[in-house]
């Protein structure tokens, strides 16, 4: 073959991998509303993976249809308003929502929230963003020891992502019943404790009554 032809030869190939790598640096991600049920999933595996190292004695979480949908209320109302708090701007918190959807609940609630900015030409990666917010999580007492609680047995995710912002809120619950000492309000009601170790000395009623809903995966 000529020198002149092989030069040919190869200015082409180097050029159509030239071309290749251009397309991929100017791909469009995909639309980071439809990331969201993929990083719920994410978020799910590696809290419960990281639960049990942080104590292998820990109860299996069972991933609740309802709790989630709770979850993604709030982590819809969070970016559509744009503010992180657990309580929203009209008031409502998890707890009050789950209230509203089985008045006779009672138990211990646990609420982890968290939010990261993304820009559109980055878009969402679902493994990345799911390991930054457990990684920012368990840098945060309060929101280690939610994840390691070892009588929590039912949790919920929800993600919601607005023009630059995702938001994530995972509850955990049990269905122990578990009542603060000298507690003189009405039986269906939510427990609230400083941090989930001081529930850990609480009696459970006789006959607790448990958390509605089918117990799954979402």
């Amino acid at each position: 073959m000529p020198r002149t032809v092989f030069f040919l030869i190869a200015a082409l190939l180097l050029a159509a991998c030239s071309t290749l790598e251009s397309d991929k640096n100017n791909a469009v991600p995909p639309d980071p509303k439809t990331q969201m049920g993929a990083l719920e999933t994410r978020i799910a595996i590696l809290v419960e993976e990281q639960r049990q190292k942080l104590d292998p004695k820990a109860r299996p979480l069972a991933f609740d249809p309802e709790l989630s949908k709770i979850a993604r209320a709030r982590a819809s109302d969070m970016a559509a308003k744009n503010y992180l708090a657990h309580a929203a701007p009209n008031g409502d918190t998890s707890a009050s929502l789950l209230m509203q959807q089985d008045e006779k609940w009672q138990g211990l609630l646990g609420e982890n929230l968290a939010a990261q900015h993304y820009t559109k030409q980055s878009g969402v990666t679902v493994n990345d963003f799911a390991q930054r917010f457990l990684d920012e999580w368990l840098k945060s007492q309060p929101h280690r020891d939610n994840m390691a609680f070892a009588n929590y047995d039912h949790a919920g995710v929800g993600a919601a992502v607005n023009d630059d912002t995702v938001y994530v809120a995972i509850l955990f619950s049990t269905d122990l019943g578990l009542k603060p000492p000298a507690a003189d309000g009405p039986a269906s009601a939510i427990t609230t404790w400083d941090s989930p170790a001081a529930a850990s000395n609480a009696p459970a009623p006789p006959n607790p009554l448990r958390l509605r809903g089918a117990a799954g995966g979402r």
